[in-house]
C-alpha cells in the first residue's frame, strides 16, 4: 500500500563485544515501524561481506560483496555485489563512465519497478522510483548529519512510498558507497588503470 511517510531517523548503534560485537543504524518510523541496518554482519565465510536491513512492516534487504577485495574492507562495496529483497534479486547496474552523479548512480530492477540511486556526497544519497503510467513515483532522500555521537541519517520521502521503496534506500546505509561520488569514481579509475598496467607487465 502507498503511504504517506513522516521525516524519521536512524541512529548509530552497537551490541556486544569481539566476536559477536553487531553495529549499524537503527530507528522508528511511524509508518513502518522500527529499522534495524546491521552492517558488516559477522563474518562467517573468507572474500565475502554483508549487511542487512530488518524489522517493521519493511521487506527484509541484504546486501553482499564478494571477492579478495573484501577482506579489506569495513562494508560492503559495489564490486560484484548482490542485493536481494525479501529473498528476490534486485538487479543493479552501474555507469562507472558517468560525469554527474545521476549518471554515476546505480539502476535497481525490482518487481516490475525502476530506480535510480545516486550519491550527494559520501553521507546523503536519494533513491528514485521512477514513474509510470499507474504511479507518480516517489523519491527517498538520505542525509548524513551530525558528529560523534550525534551522528543520524535523517530520511525525507518525498510522494506516497510502499515498504519495497525504504528498504531499498536504507539497506545503502550499510554499504560503502564511495564509488557513486566524484572523488570515489576519481580514485576507483585510477586504481583500475594502475592494476591493468600492473598486469601487462607480466
Amino acid at each position: 500500500m502507498h503511504t504517506t511517510v513522516t521525516p524519521f531517523a536512524l541512529r548509530p548503534w552497537r551490541e556486544g563485544r569481539g566476536y559477536g560485537r553487531r553495529t549499524g543504524w537503527r530507528g522508528t518510523s511511524a509508518e513502518f515501524g522500527e529499522v534495524t541496518v546491521e552492517a558488516p554482519l559477522r563474518r562467517t565465510l573468507p572474500e565475502v561481506i554483508g549487511s542487512e536491513l530488518r524489522g517493521g512492516l519493511l521487506p527484509e534487504a541484504s546486501y553482499e560483496a564478494r571477492g579478495v577485495h573484501t577482506d579489506l574492507v569495513g562494508l560492503p562495496t559495489l564490486n560484484r555485489a548482490t542485493l536481494r529483497l525479501g529473498g528476490a534479486l534486485v538487479a543493479m547496474e552501474r555507469n562507472r563512465l558517468g560525469v554527474t552523479a545521476r549518471q554515476r548512480g546505480l539502476r535497481l530492477r525490482y518487481g516490475g519497478d525502476d530506480y535510480r540511486l545516486w550519491a550527494e556526497n559520501r553521507r546523503s544519497w536519494t533513491l528514485a522510483r521512477e514513474a509510470d503510467a499507474e504511479d507518480p513515483g516517489v523519491r527517498v532522500r538520505v542525509r548524513g548529519a551530525g558528529r560523534g555521537g550525534r551522528r543520524r541519517l535523517e530520511v525525507t520521502v518525498t510522494g506516497r512510498a510502499v515498504g519495497a521503496d525504504l528498504s531499498l534506500a536504507l539497506v545503502f546505509a550499510g554499504v560503502d558507497r564511495a564509488a557513486l561520488t566524484r572523488g570515489g569514481a576519481v580514485r576507483a579509475a585510477f586504481s583500475r588503470l594502475t592494476r591493468l598496467w600492473a598486469e601487462a607487465q607480466y
